[in-house]
Protein backbone atom coordinates (compact mmCIF):
# COMPACT_ATOMS: atom_id res chain seq x y z
CA UNK A 1 0.00 0.00 0.00
CA UNK A 2 1.37 3.23 -0.68
CA UNK A 3 2.45 5.32 2.34
CA UNK A 4 -0.11 8.22 2.96
CA UNK A 5 1.62 11.52 2.37
CA UNK A 6 1.40 15.23 4.00
CA UNK A 7 0.73 18.09 1.78
CA UNK A 8 1.51 21.55 2.54
CA UNK A 9 -1.94 22.22 1.77
CA UNK A 10 -4.04 22.03 4.98
CA UNK A 11 -7.58 23.16 3.17
CA UNK A 12 -8.38 23.08 -0.90
CA UNK A 13 -11.49 25.00 -2.00
CA UNK A 14 -13.32 22.34 -4.24
CA UNK A 15 -15.90 24.02 -6.74
CA UNK A 16 -18.06 21.47 -8.26
CA UNK A 17 -21.47 21.02 -9.44
CA UNK A 18 -24.96 19.91 -7.38
CA UNK A 19 -25.42 17.28 -10.59
CA UNK A 20 -23.06 14.77 -11.51
CA UNK A 21 -23.42 14.90 -15.13
CA UNK A 22 -24.79 12.39 -17.86
CA UNK A 23 -21.34 10.33 -17.65
CA UNK A 24 -20.17 7.84 -14.85
CA UNK A 25 -16.59 9.25 -15.26
CA UNK A 26 -17.25 12.73 -13.45
CA UNK A 27 -18.56 10.93 -10.80
CA UNK A 28 -15.46 8.96 -10.63
CA UNK A 29 -12.86 11.98 -10.93
CA UNK A 30 -15.13 13.44 -7.86
CA UNK A 31 -14.60 10.06 -6.06
CA UNK A 32 -10.78 10.14 -7.24
CA UNK A 33 -10.33 13.65 -6.27
CA UNK A 34 -12.05 12.74 -2.55
CA UNK A 35 -9.55 9.96 -2.20
CA UNK A 36 -6.32 12.02 -3.27
CA UNK A 37 -7.12 14.77 -0.71
CA UNK A 38 -7.47 12.19 1.78
CA UNK A 39 -4.66 10.18 1.10
CA UNK A 40 -2.51 13.64 1.51
CA UNK A 41 -4.39 14.35 4.85
CA UNK A 42 -5.86 17.58 3.19
CA UNK A 43 -9.12 19.10 4.35
CA UNK A 44 -12.08 20.17 2.16
CA UNK A 45 -13.62 23.76 1.34
CA UNK A 46 -16.69 23.23 -0.83
CA UNK A 47 -19.81 24.81 -1.33
CA UNK A 48 -22.55 23.12 1.28
CA UNK A 49 -24.11 21.00 -0.90
CA UNK A 50 -25.13 17.13 -0.48
CA UNK A 51 -25.80 16.27 -3.64
CA UNK A 52 -24.35 15.43 -7.30
CA UNK A 53 -20.34 15.85 -7.21
CA UNK A 54 -20.65 18.26 -4.40
CA UNK A 55 -21.96 15.04 -2.31
CA UNK A 56 -19.58 12.52 -3.56
CA UNK A 57 -16.49 14.44 -2.71
CA UNK A 58 -17.95 15.74 0.66
CA UNK A 59 -18.80 12.13 2.02
CA UNK A 60 -15.76 10.43 0.63
CA UNK A 61 -13.21 13.34 2.40
CA UNK A 62 -15.18 12.97 5.66
CA UNK A 63 -15.40 9.04 5.36
CA UNK A 64 -11.93 8.93 5.19
CA UNK A 65 -10.80 11.20 8.45
CA UNK A 66 -10.50 14.55 7.06
CA UNK A 67 -12.29 17.79 8.19
CA UNK A 68 -14.90 19.20 5.99
CA UNK A 69 -16.35 22.81 5.90
CA UNK A 70 -19.31 23.52 3.58
CA UNK A 71 -20.53 27.14 3.06
CA UNK A 72 -24.04 27.76 1.80
CA UNK A 73 -26.53 30.70 1.39
CA UNK A 74 -29.73 30.32 3.35
CA UNK A 75 -31.40 30.84 0.48
CA UNK A 76 -30.04 27.75 -1.42
CA UNK A 77 -30.47 25.39 1.68
CA UNK A 78 -33.63 23.77 0.44
CA UNK A 79 -32.44 23.32 -3.08
CA UNK A 80 -28.70 21.92 -2.62
CA UNK A 81 -28.45 20.43 0.54
CA UNK A 82 -30.75 16.91 0.71
CA UNK A 83 -30.57 14.67 3.53
CA UNK A 84 -28.28 14.98 6.26
CA UNK A 85 -25.48 17.19 5.74
CA UNK A 86 -21.92 16.02 6.07
CA UNK A 87 -19.11 17.73 8.35
CA UNK A 88 -19.20 21.26 9.43
CA UNK A 89 -21.77 23.51 7.45
CA UNK A 90 -21.86 27.62 8.04
CA UNK A 91 -25.19 29.18 6.71
CA UNK A 92 -23.71 32.90 4.90
CA UNK A 93 -26.28 35.50 3.86
CA UNK A 94 -25.07 35.48 0.21
CA UNK A 95 -22.69 34.37 -2.80
CA UNK A 96 -20.55 37.02 -1.96
CA UNK A 97 -20.10 35.85 1.46
CA UNK A 98 -20.07 32.17 0.39
CA UNK A 99 -16.72 32.51 -1.76
CA UNK A 100 -14.86 35.23 0.21
CA UNK A 101 -15.29 32.98 3.37
CA UNK A 102 -14.45 29.77 1.30
CA UNK A 103 -11.65 31.79 -0.24
CA UNK A 104 -10.55 32.62 3.21
CA UNK A 105 -10.80 28.98 4.73
CA UNK A 106 -8.72 27.53 1.59
CA UNK A 107 -5.00 26.99 0.77
CA UNK A 108 -5.88 26.08 -2.79
CA UNK A 109 -8.41 25.96 -5.29
CA UNK A 110 -9.90 23.12 -8.08
CA UNK A 111 -12.69 22.90 -10.02
CA UNK A 112 -14.19 19.81 -11.36
CA UNK A 113 -16.71 19.82 -14.04
CA UNK A 114 -19.82 21.61 -13.85
CA UNK A 115 -21.56 24.59 -14.86
CA UNK A 116 -22.26 28.17 -14.62
CA UNK A 117 -21.72 28.20 -10.56
CA UNK A 118 -18.75 26.01 -10.88
CA UNK A 119 -17.17 28.44 -14.01
CA UNK A 120 -18.27 31.94 -11.89
CA UNK A 121 -16.58 30.61 -8.54
CA UNK A 122 -13.32 29.39 -10.46
CA UNK A 123 -13.22 32.40 -12.69
CA UNK A 124 -13.19 35.10 -10.02
CA UNK A 125 -10.81 33.39 -7.93
CA UNK A 126 -8.57 33.25 -11.12
CA UNK A 127 -9.39 37.21 -11.13
CA UNK A 128 -8.38 37.87 -7.37
CA UNK A 129 -5.25 35.71 -8.20
CA UNK A 130 -4.28 38.48 -10.92
CA UNK A 131 -5.31 41.02 -9.28
CA UNK A 132 -2.60 40.20 -6.13
CA UNK A 133 -5.57 39.60 -3.61
CA UNK A 134 -4.11 36.03 -3.07
CA UNK A 135 -1.21 33.99 -4.26
CA UNK A 136 -2.71 30.40 -3.64
CA UNK A 137 -2.70 27.79 -6.68
CA UNK A 138 -5.66 27.60 -8.87
CA UNK A 139 -6.41 23.99 -10.34
CA UNK A 140 -8.94 22.50 -13.19
CA UNK A 141 -9.78 19.19 -12.88
CA UNK A 142 -9.68 18.42 -16.68
CA UNK A 143 -11.65 15.09 -16.76
CA UNK A 144 -11.85 13.79 -20.38
CA UNK A 145 -11.18 16.93 -21.78
CA UNK A 146 -14.53 18.75 -20.35
CA UNK A 147 -12.78 22.18 -19.63
CA UNK A 148 -10.43 22.06 -23.17
CA UNK A 149 -12.93 24.42 -24.81
CA UNK A 150 -12.42 27.03 -21.85
CA UNK A 151 -8.60 26.69 -21.65
CA UNK A 152 -8.57 27.21 -25.68
CA UNK A 153 -10.82 30.55 -24.57
CA UNK A 154 -8.25 31.46 -22.21
CA UNK A 155 -5.37 31.02 -24.65
CA UNK A 156 -7.33 32.94 -27.43
CA UNK A 157 -7.37 35.80 -24.92
CA UNK A 158 -3.59 36.00 -24.57
CA UNK A 159 -3.43 35.74 -28.70
CA UNK A 160 -6.06 38.71 -28.92
CA UNK A 161 -4.08 40.58 -26.21
CA UNK A 162 -6.67 40.49 -23.77
CA UNK A 163 -4.84 38.33 -21.33
CA UNK A 164 -1.83 38.30 -20.46
CA UNK A 165 1.03 35.67 -20.97
CA UNK A 166 1.99 35.50 -17.63
CA UNK A 167 -0.91 35.49 -16.54
CA UNK A 168 -2.18 32.46 -18.45
CA UNK A 169 -0.10 30.47 -16.13
CA UNK A 170 -2.61 31.40 -13.10
CA UNK A 171 -4.57 28.35 -14.12
CA UNK A 172 -3.31 24.79 -13.78
CA UNK A 173 -4.73 21.52 -15.16
CA UNK A 174 -4.27 18.08 -15.45
CA UNK A 175 -6.71 14.74 -16.23
CA UNK A 176 -6.37 13.28 -12.78
CA UNK A 177 -6.28 14.57 -9.15
CA UNK A 178 -2.95 13.14 -8.33
CA UNK A 179 -1.22 14.60 -11.29
CA UNK A 180 -2.82 18.64 -10.34
CA UNK A 181 -2.26 18.05 -6.99
CA UNK A 182 0.87 17.15 -7.81
CA UNK A 183 1.64 20.29 -10.19
CA UNK A 184 0.06 22.83 -7.48
CA UNK A 185 2.22 22.17 -4.72
CA UNK A 186 5.03 23.18 -7.38
CA UNK A 187 3.41 26.24 -8.05
CA UNK A 188 4.83 29.06 -7.72
CA UNK A 189 3.24 33.04 -8.99
CA UNK A 190 5.36 34.16 -12.01
CA UNK A 191 2.38 36.73 -13.20
CA UNK A 192 2.79 40.75 -12.53
CA UNK A 193 -0.04 41.38 -9.81
CA UNK A 194 -2.70 44.54 -11.23
CA UNK A 195 -2.30 45.87 -7.79
CA UNK A 196 0.44 44.60 -5.01
CA UNK A 197 -1.09 41.92 -2.22
CA UNK A 198 0.07 44.73 0.30
CA UNK A 199 -2.57 47.03 -1.00
CA UNK A 200 -5.11 45.01 -1.10
CA UNK A 201 -4.43 44.12 2.61
CA UNK A 202 -4.34 47.73 3.35
CA UNK A 203 -7.79 48.78 1.57
CA UNK A 204 -9.38 45.35 3.56
CA UNK A 205 -7.82 46.54 6.48
CA UNK A 206 -9.67 50.15 6.06
CA UNK A 207 -13.02 48.43 4.98
CA UNK A 208 -12.85 46.52 7.65
CA UNK A 209 -12.18 49.47 9.87
CA UNK A 210 -14.78 51.55 8.51
CA UNK A 211 -17.93 48.95 8.35
CA UNK A 212 -17.20 47.73 12.06
CA UNK A 213 -17.77 51.21 13.16
CA UNK A 214 -20.81 50.92 11.58
CA UNK A 215 -21.70 48.20 13.46
CA UNK A 216 -21.14 45.59 10.83
CA UNK A 217 -20.72 41.72 10.55
CA UNK A 218 -17.30 41.66 8.69
CA UNK A 219 -15.59 38.68 7.86
CA UNK A 220 -11.92 38.97 8.31
CA UNK A 221 -9.97 37.78 5.31
CA UNK A 222 -6.15 38.27 6.61
CA UNK A 223 -5.55 34.92 5.31
CA UNK A 224 -5.73 36.00 1.63
CA UNK A 225 -1.99 34.80 1.09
Amino acid sequence: MEESKRSQFRRICVFCGSNSGRRKVFSDAALELGNELVKRKIDLVYGGGSVGLMGLISQTVYDGGCHVLGVIPKALMPLEISGPSVGEVRTVTDMHERKALMAQEADAFIALPGGYGTMEELLEIITWAQLGIHRKPVGLLNVDGYYNALLALFDNGVEEGFIKPGARHIVLSAPTAKELVEKMEQYTPSHEHIASHESWQMKQLGKRGAMKAQGATVIDDNSFT
